[in-house]
């Protein structure tokens, strides 16, 4: 062990020796942090923009912050600019060893010698100074009518030498700390969150909404995703984190919950994307004896009510409605963004069928026709633009789409048919007619296989995303602005298994779109259960605003009986599966009344408001693309002391 220069430990009792030891090696942060522990309170505060509005010019003030940028004019006068706790607002600090004969000369000394970013009290002399133009850079405002003449200063603790923080300094995300504390547009999205999250609160309190906690520790059930598994002491037994509260939700409504609400932590153990986190938060609501209508009212309340009071935006009083099959046919998206007019339209009996069989090897595809218009304003030339984005590693995925690749048509007055000619005349005439094409359009033909939509996306649907996007980059379209709410209903209630998501492990080839609780949405829909469950409709909604899917709910199965029959006879689960929903199946059969909810993503919501692509960009400590934490280091491997203790061990 070193000394660091101090005595040696003296001989005799360890215990003694050690406590010696420990004193003379740290005596300077003992002291230090015995001074800090006693520091007197602060007299105002920099995070408020009116701290000095009742203040004096003469009165001895005592601040809290952090040092900012300073200037040294000579020996004797030096200015320093002390940030707010908030690092928001920001008072230039006056030192001089001859402006006050009471002034104790050696905090002149001290502060001169203090690092940028060490968190200090100041105390001085407030008094009036020129009005000043405000240079701040950032976002930090400064209080330019008056300033501090220091009396003393006092370091709370000290910035270290090793670490670089410039204001092009870029912070990795094992600093995460840092990060927050040097970027201003990273703390206020924290702080719009909490205030968003206050307003929900208020409201759904005044909706008559009853905040209640569910448990984090559940058990393994096949809802549809993977779950991570929280092993215990207990030989063969383990928790599971929640996917969502669902079934907690579920039997509120069977214990006599009216409206239950919480902003809920989930966790999936899924691939992760931009707007995808193994844990993220969401609003999550239920509501019993109602349906879908009385879910959407309340949601679109909340949305026009959070719009309105934190940007100012007044959305529609009513939300627009689009069925899945709508989205999908018009838009090749289950969450359009219908702010980008291109829509899609099948074409495929205006083709002659030469030319169809160019665009694909399918039999009896559909085919879709999408139009992208540049602006008026725009000198685009379209060809160059679409065959440049085709070349790039972007357009090649929609190049090598094995059902064909795209067929690319550009109108040019100039030519035979507006340059459709492969399209003969009887086509090319009625395409103009129907999709109105003009001058300088361009026309993408896409096919696909002839069937019921499923998924999220068709491949035309996509290229119409990232014809936009690249587009808008290239500045030859304007982004789309405002806000478009919309509710997208009448998904399939089941869907083919897919091969990343575990579903709920039945033998019919069949998945829960939504999750196995949701109800058929009419008398026929249930009756179509039996005959071909492929073609039933789920009373399941979607909400969706620019593009992104913010929440999905549903009116649920309330009845024990129809729940079993959709679990066994339906998707087909093994008895063993459907024994793990035991609980909530006793809870339905106990005259659970009728009732439906929804989850809006939290993560995501707060994201959409302030402009962000990334949910990472709105949580305080985001996991990596790789689903790890750097500043902590998690997940960590596990000792083998653990591993004996929870009866684990490496395959």
């Amino acid at each position: 062990m070193v000394d660091n220069g101090g005595p040696s430990p003296p001989p005799g009792d360890p215990y003694v020796k050690r406590e010696t030891f420990l004193i003379h090696k740290y005596r300077k942060a003992l002291r230090q942090f015995t001074e800090i522990d006693t520091r007197p309170f602060e007299t105002h505060d920099l995070t408020s923009a009116t701290a000095f509005s009742s203040c004096k010019c003469g009165e001895i003030v005592l601040l809290h912050g952090y040092l900012g940028s300073s200037a040294s004019l000579s020996k004797n006068l030096y200015f320093v600019q002390l940030l707010g706790k908030d690092r928001a607002r920001s008072i230039q600090v006056v030192s001089s060893k001859t402006s006050l004969a009471e002034k104790d000369a050696s905090a002149h000394e001290s502060i001169r010698k203090l690092p940028m970013h060490t968190p200090v009290a100041v105390r001085g002399l407030l008094r009036e100074r020129k009005q000043q133009p405000d240079h701040a850079s950032g976002d930090v405002e400064r209080f330019t009518h008056v300033e501090i003449d220091l009396l003393g200063v006092q370091p709370l603790n000290e910035f270290p030498s090793d670490i670089i923080a410039t204001p092009e300094t870029v912070f990795g995300p094992e600093q995460r700390h840092l990060q927050l504390r040097s970027n201003a547009e990273l703390r206020e999205a924290l702080l719009i969150r909490s205030e968003v999250g206050m307003f929900l609160r208020d409201r759904l309190r005044d909706l008559g909404f009853a905040e209640i906690e569910t448990p984090l520790l559940f058990k393994s059930t096949p809802e549809g995703a993977r779950e991570f598994i929280v092993p215990t002491r207990r030989k063969g037994f383990a928790y599971a984190l929640p996917q969502s509260p669902q079934q907690f939700k579920q039997i509120l409504m069977g214990s006599g919950i009216s409206r239950y609400y919480q902003f809920a932590r989930c966790f999936r153990d899924e691939d992760l994307r931009a707007d995808r986190q193994p844990e993220f938060t969401q609003l999550d609501l239920e509501m019993s004896f109602t349906g879908s209508e009385g879910v959407m009212n309340v949601i679109e309340d909340l949305i026009r009510f959070i719009w309105s009071k934190c940007l100012g935006d007044n959305l529609p009083d009513v939300f627009p409605r689009m069925t899945y099959a709508e989205a999908m046919s018009q838009y090749g998206s289950d969450k359009p963004d219908t702010r980008i007019r291109m829509r899609m339209s099948p074409i495929q009996h205006l083709l002659p069928a030469d030319l169809i069989s160019k665009l694909t090897s399918l039999q009896n595809p559909i085919v879709d026709a999408l139009v992208f218009r540049p602006e008026t304003n725009s000198d685009m030339d379209v060809r160059n633009f679409v065959t440049d984005f085709l070349a790039s590693p972007e357009g090649t995925l929609f190049v090598n789409n094995p059902e064909g690749a795209p067929g690319i048509f550009v109108l040019d007055a100039t030519k035979p048919l507006q340059g459709l000619q492969a399209l003969g005349f009887e086509a090319a005439e009625r395409i103009e007619d129907e999709l109105h094409v003009q001058d300088g359009d361009l026309l993408i033909l896409q096919a696909r296989q002839n069937q019921a939509f499923s998924g999220g996306s068709t491949p035309l649907g996509n290229l119409r995303l990232a014809l936009h996007a690249a587009a808008v980059r290239e500045g030859h379209v304007d982004p789309p602005m405002g806000f478009a709410p919309l509710w997208v209903t009448d998904f399939p209630l089941f869907s083919p298994v897919s091969l990343t998501e575990p579903g709920q492990g039945g033998n019919a080839g069949l998945a829960a779109t939504h999750h196995p609780f949701t109800s058929p949405k009419t008398s026929e829909d249930i009756d179509m259960l039996m005959v071909d469950p492929t073609k039933v409709t789920g009373d399941h909604y979607d909400l969706v605003i620019n593009g992104v899917e913010l929440g999905g709910g549903s009116r649920r199965i309330h009845n024990a009986e129809m729940q079993i029959l959709v679990m066994r006879d339906i998707l087909m689960m093994s008895p063993e599966r459907i024994a793990e929903f035991s609980h909530l199946l006793e809870v339905l059969r106990a005259g659970c009344p009728p009732h439906a909810g929804i989850a809006l993503g939290f993560d995501r919501l707060i994201a959409l408001m302030i402009g962000k692509t990334s949910i990472r960009d709105v949580i305080a400590f985001p996991k990596t693309g790789k689903g790890e934490d750097a500043l902590v280091n998690s997940p960590a491997p596990l000792s083998k002391e653990v591993l004996q203790t929870y009866h684990l061990q490496y395959r």
